[in-house]
């Protein structure tokens, strides 16, 4: 190729976006253009491309340019990093989920049905979970011949609750004491021993508020009050009492309220029939009867499907599903299901948004005041309590900023949660009545007719209602 002839007149070379790969392409075509392998090198190191070229590709369009005149032609490879994987924390206690148990045999050989053995028993010393390392990654290459960063796994960290252990090197947890595994509310992995209650809860036991596991093998009766840290069950029924526990609550009976009291559970509440009464789930409640007239909360589901399966009156709200086989009557009574409603995400998200508010002050005196020493050191000025402020200071800082990111990320993940509606159903198992009234976000829609088996989701602005699959 004469002296005269440019490359830079004839060849343009681009790169991917995520720089892995550069192209050669011809802005015109000239039939006395010609090149050598080394010129075509030579020009495209000039365009910062200096790693992976295919030389063979190269000595292709030196020997016969024509063919790649219309095309885009690939010239270079790096290759793409490999993110990096987070870290988590694996359960070494497998934990029972309450079904499938047999009846504990006494001595004499008689099965008492009552005393099923599903509790996960754990022993102190012994280990409940490990933590399991995030895998870091690897760097990749750019054609550029720079390092392309990599997303580093997170480390993921024990949510300890109560009457557990790490270990120094935070690789393990441990029972404190013999007791009973349970997570409750937030993820938080417990051990608690048990409390049991042989009979009703009346007069003669009175209100119970305990660190642990509650097992009542009576009734709850109306005016009375059991509040635990773990798991609450009854066997029995529960009548217009109040039930608090962080963990799961399981009423084998069934709940009468009288429109007083409630049942209230950071997970899950289980139980065969609620009448007049008031729910709140951390995450489902699931009722193998009916639901008559009650307010159900629940942030996850609502289930109410086995044989009978019947919701009439009230209000039931759930964040994502409700599953009924029966819902309303032939007489009309005003039905109210919603999903798609998780209050207590909202009262997070506004308490984080006045954290925030909060942190960014905060930030900004500390550093109006971190400004003003340091102008004070650059000239000789900081004496030694001013020194050791200013340490705190920067202590401080740091603290507020990591504490502003850990929000925001929350934040974040909160407002996509409330967004999705795409998890947000009723599903009818048998039959919807006219004067139900179907609630997904904003969106309402009142059934006028009776329906059979069908959905309702959210879609374009709309409830939909399609048939139930």
């Amino acid at each position: 190729m004469t002296d005269h002839y440019l490359l830079e007149t004839y060849l343009i070379v681009s790169i991917s976006d995520d720089k892995t790969e550069a192209y050669l392409q011809f802005l015109k075509q000239d039939d006395e253009f010609s090149c050598t392998q080394e010129d075509l090198e030579r020009f495209i190191h000039t365009q910062q491309v200096k790693y992976g070229l295919d030389r063979s590709t190269l000595q292709q369009i030196s020997e016969n340019p024509k063919k790649f005149y219309s095309a885009k032609t690939p010239i270079a490879f790096g290759f793409s990093p490999v993110q990096g994987i987070d870290g988590r924390i694996e359960m070494v206690m497998k934990l029972a989920e309450g079904k499938g148990h047999s009846p504990l045999e006494s001595d004499h050989g008689k099965v008492d049905h009552k005393e099923i053995n599903n509790l996960n028993n754990v022993r102190k010393g012994q280990i409940i979970a490990k933590r399991i390392e995030p895998i870091p990654g690897k760097l990749g290459m750019s054609v550029m011949n720079e390092a392309i960063p990599f997303k580093t796994g997170k480390e993921a960290n024990f949510k300890v609750g109560k009457n557990v252990v790490v270990n120094e090197d935070k690789t393990a947890m441990y029972a404190a004491l013999d007791g009973m595994i349970t997570i409750s509310d937030k993820s938080k992995i417990n051990v608690f021993p048990i409390y049991e209650v042989n009979g009703d809860v009346d007069y003669s036991v009175g209100n119970i508020d305990f660190v642990g596991n509650v097992i009542i093998r009576g009734n709850v009766l109306t005016g009375f009050r059991i509040k635990a840290a773990g798991d609450i069950r009854v066997i029995g029924g529960v009548e217009g009492a109040e039930i608090d526990a962080n963990g799961s609550v399981e009423i084998t009976s069934g709940i009468i309220g009288y429109n007083k009291g409630h049942v209230k559970a950071g997970v899950n509440v289980k139980t065969s029939f609620i009448q007049d009464g008031n729910v709140i789930a951390g995450e489902d409640v699931i009722v193998s009867q009916s639901i008559m007239h009650s307010n159900i909360r629940a942030a996850k589901n609502v289930i109410c499907k086995d044989v009978k399966g019947l919701i009439v009156g009230g209000s039931i709200q759930a964040g994502e599903k409700v599953i009924a086989r029966t819902v309303g009557n032939t007489m009309s009574t005003i039905t109210t299901i919603e999903v798609g409603v998780v209050p207590e995400l909202r009262n997070e998200l506004t308490e984080l948004r006045n954290q925030m508010r909060f942190q960014a002050d905060n930030i900004v005196k500390s550093e109006q005041a971190l400004n003003l020493l340091n102008q004070l050191a650059s000239v000789g000025q900081l004496s030694s309590d001013k020194l050791s402020m200013r340490a705190k200071l920067n202590a401080t800082l740091k603290s507020h900023v990591k504490e502003q990111s850990e929000n925001k990320e929350r934040i974040l993940d909160i407002e996509k949660m409330l967004e999705d509606t795409n998890k947000s159903k009723v599903e009818i198992i048998n039959t919807i009545y006219g004067g139900s009234k179907i609630v997904i976000g904003r969106y309402t829609r009142f059934v006028k007719d009776t329906a059979e088996r069908v959905s309702f989701y959210y879609s374009e602005g709309d409830i939909m209602m399609v048939p139930y699959i």
